[in-house]
């Protein structure tokens, strides 16, 4: 299971981008990060634009509701997320992780 972290400013995860992949996927687990492999470029923060997205779009949360912690020119990120429940959090990376 990939550590949830919570504290006053959110919920984080952490997250291993592959870029230029073939298509946007969750492509399983590297150590304790949740591996994403995204379409996007690794330039102009085209690459964090993409992790912004699919996260949202993973979690059913509003973009704005994802921000990148740290690792902003690192494939290894920290994921905030605002907004949501670690036990929403953690059920939803549960049901992602049952699927691959």
């Amino acid at each position: 299971m990939i550590p949830v972290k919570e504290s006053t400013k959110g919920i984080t995860l952490a997250v291993k981008v592959q870029p230029r992949a073939q298509k946007n996927a969750v492509a399983g687990v590297v150590g304790e990060a949740l591996k994403l492999a995204l379409t996007a470029p690794p330039v102009e923060g085209r690459a964090n634009e993409a992790v912004v997205e699919f996260v949202a779009e993973l979690f059913r949360i509003p973009r704005s509701s994802v921000t990148i912690a740290s690792g902003l020119s690192s494939r290894n990120k920290v994921i905030r997320l605002t907004g949501v429940s670690r036990p929403a959090v953690e059920q939803r990376l549960m049901a992602i992780l049952r699927e691959l």
